[in-house]
């Protein structure tokens, strides 16, 4: 069985990298993007498993790619998590509404972040098989 595929859009490299670092020693293929237009072309590319969106993107914010993402009846089941440091009462809702399936408060915890992704993973992949 192939390791599921993680995309991860930051425009931050030393989130990036660390990310990927905590992913990749999990035994998941990573893919990363820096803004919208290279999201949009990693996805249709990677058929990624869950995409990991940074909320505050150069080009637009990472709600607004949400947004494409779900009504694109291609990528609409495609999990997204959000990576935020806006983690206040509301946020969520906001986060939530746009399409977000939860979120993941910056500064991450290193020690829990790839079994909290690994959890987002196990979700999608039960709902594929029911």
């Amino acid at each position: 069985m192939s390791p599921p595929r993680v995309l991860i859009v930051d425009d931050n490299l030393m989130n990036l990298e660390l990310v990927s670092f905590l992913l990749q020693a999990a035994d998941i293929d990573v893919s990363a993007a820096s803004n919208a237009d290279a999201a949009l072309r990693a996805i249709a590319e990677v058929a990624p498993d869950l995409i990991l969106m940074d909320i505050q993107l150069p080009d637009i914010d990472g709600l607004t790619l949400t947004r494409q993402i779900k009504a694109d009846p291609r990528t609409r089941a495609t999990p997204v998590v959000a990576l935020t440091a806006y983690a206040m009462k509301g946020d969520e809702a906001r986060m939530l509404e746009a399409g977000c399936d939860g979120y993941i408060a910056k500064p991450i915890d290193v020690t829990s972040f790839a079994s909290r992704v690994k959890a987002y993973l196990a979700r999608r992949a039960a709902s594929s098989s029911s």
